[in-house]
């Protein structure tokens, strides 16, 4: 039997059970979590989740799309891709900015791995809804870029799948698989690399020799040089 439940408005009731429900999903996965386990955690009884959310896929939707509302990622991204600066800084600053905010928030990748394993329809959903539009954003400067004549004509979707398929593919490895017990690196450090690694299969035989050419929109050389912080400290490391 759930503990009595305390009074809250209906606003902040609704608000508890998304976020008791988005730490059972994170760790047990969207079959393996009942809404009665997620009723007992909120101290309501069943009948309060049903009543906020009709059914436990409405209830995993509105956890998933809560996070993404706040991060306002389209936004963000659209914004950087606009900033002054050349491709490697700005694409440096992109990557790391999809670091910084994976690392802050490991339960949101955990829910979309487990709804993909399961093979749960809202996958498809969020894909479509949210993952589709960021590399639509990319792939439209990616796509001038090579109008410009600054990178090589390719497939501008698979080049935009393929630089924020190596960052988010390294979050993975370091958060979900563990990797960060073995080797651990800095979010700027792997920001460039990547970048850099990107660039040179992009980059036109003229501007790879300075590294990313011109910067966009001053005509001038854009090379900006990169330093890497100190060594982590423990407390410090991912």
């Amino acid at each position: 039997m759930p503990a009595t439940a305390s009074r809250f408005s209906a606003q902040d009731r609704r608000q508890q059970i998304m976020q008791v429900a988005m730490q059972l999903f994170a760790r047990q996965g969207f079959n393996g979590t009942t809404t009665r386990q997620i009723a007992d955690q909120a101290g309501v009884n069943e009948a309060i989740v049903f009543r906020h959310f009709p059914r436990k896929e409405d209830l995993y939707w509105s956890v998933i799309e809560s996070k993404c509302r706040l991060s306002e990622r389209r936004k963000l991204l659209e914004h950087q891709l606009q900033e002054e600066g050349g491709d490697r800084e700005v694409l440096t600053g992109i990557a790391e900015d999809i670091l910084r905010r994976n690392w802050a928030d490991p339960g949101m990748s955990r829910l979309l791995f487990f709804s993909a394993l399961e093979n749960h329809r809202l996958s498809h959903r969020f894909f479509r809804t949210y993952i589709a539009e960021r590399y639509e954003a990319l792939e439209h400067f990616i796509r001038g870029r090579i109008r410009a004549g600054v990178f090589r004509r390719v497939d501008p979707l698979l080049a935009a799948r393929g630089f924020l398929g190596m960052v988010v593919y390294h979050f993975l490895i370091q958060e979900l698989f563990g990797g960060k017990r073995y080797q651990k690196f800095h979010p700027r450090q792997v920001a460039a690399t990547l970048t850099d690694i990107w660039l040179e299969g992009m980059l036109t035989r003229s501007p790879r020799r300075r590294l990313h050419g011109k910067a966009r929109g001053n005509g001038k050389p854009g090379v900006v040089p990169l330093r890497f912080p100190a060594p982590l400290s423990r407390s410090q490391e991912r």
